[in-house]
């Protein structure tokens, strides 16, 4: 299985996606999900859309983009944050074909 790339994206790429960063690199490796998440910045995800899988974003989406993008703002409201964790691993799933869950 290749290596997914995820996107994580607020306004400045600092305060909220840290937060999400640690929460989505928790996800993938509790999961043995194999994922490089890349902190940025919202106005960056258009030009980085083509080597990533997967965006998940604490901003509004400027734009449309050719990969999937999920808006996560469970995790900094920490109200429905399981169901966020199992969009994120769903979307990942159906990049492959299936991800690998213990």
């Amino acid at each position: 299985m290749s290596k997914f790339k995820i996107l994580v994206a607020c306004g400045a790429g600092i305060a909220t996606s840290t937060v999400v960063t640690d929460r989505v690199e928790r996800l993938v490796k509790e999961h043995n999900v194999d994922a490089e998440v890349k902190q940025i910045k919202i106005a960056e995800a258009a030009a980085l859309q083509n080597d990533a899988d997967l965006i998940v974003s604490t901003t509004i989406l400027p734009t449309t983009y050719s990969i999937p993008a999920i808006i996560a703002t469970s995790y900094i409201t920490g109200i429905g944050m399981e169901e966020l964790d199992e969009e994120i691993l769903s979307h990942l799933n159906k990049s492959v074909g299936a991800v690998r869950c213990v």
